[in-house]
C-alpha cells in the first residue's frame, strides 16, 4: 500500500491509477469508520442525563449540547459524500472534476478525499451559491 508521500510524489502518467485508486479507497473506509464512531460517542455524551441545579451550569451545558447536535449533523452529512466517493472509485471517476474532466489533484484529495471539483470549479460553484443566497436575501 503506497504512503501519503508516495502519492504525493508520484509522476502525472500515474495520476489515479490502481494504487492510488486502493489507497484513497481506504482513507475513504478509515475515514467512514472514524466518522461513524464519533457520531456514536457523541450521541452516547447526549443521551445521558444532565441534570444542572445551576442556571450558569445549565447555560453551559445547552451550549455544549447544541455544539455536540451541530457536530453530528455534519458527521451525519459526510457519511454519504464518503459513500459517493467510494462509488467514484469503482466507476472511474474518482480524482477528476465532475464539471471539467481535469484531475483534482492528489493534494487536494489528500486534504478532502470526497472532493468532486477541482479548486477552480469549487471556487465558481461557491461564488454562484454566495450570489444567489444574496439575492435571495434581497428579494
Amino acid at each position: 500500500m503506497l504512503t501519503e508521500k508516495q502519492v504525493l510524489r508520484a509522476p502525472r502518467k500515474d495520476y489515479m491509477n490502481e494504487a492510488q485508486l486502493e489507497f484513497f479507497r481506504q482513507r475513504l473506509r478509515d475515514l467512514r469508520e472514524e466518522t461513524i464512531t464519533r457520531i456514536d460517542r457523541i450521541r452516547g455524551e447526549l443521551s445521558e442525563e444532565h441534570r444542572e441545579c445551576d442556571e450558569l451550569d445549565r447555560a453551559s451545558t445547552e451550549e455544549e449540547t447544541r455544539l455536540k447536535v451541530r457536530e453530528v449533523s455534519r458527521a451525519s452529512k459526510l457519511l454519504p459524500k464518503i459513500e459517493e466517493a467510494l462509488c467514484r472509485i469503482d466507476d472511474g471517476s474518482y480524482g477528476y472534476c465532475a464539471d471539467s474532466g481535469e484531475p483534482i489533484g492528489t493534494e487536494r484529495l489528500l486534504l478532502r478525499p470526497t472532493a468532486e471539483y477541482g479548486t477552480a470549479a469549487k471556487a465558481q460553484r461557491e461564488g454562484i451559491e454566495h450570489t444567489h443566497r444574496d439575492h435571495d436575501v434581497d428579494a
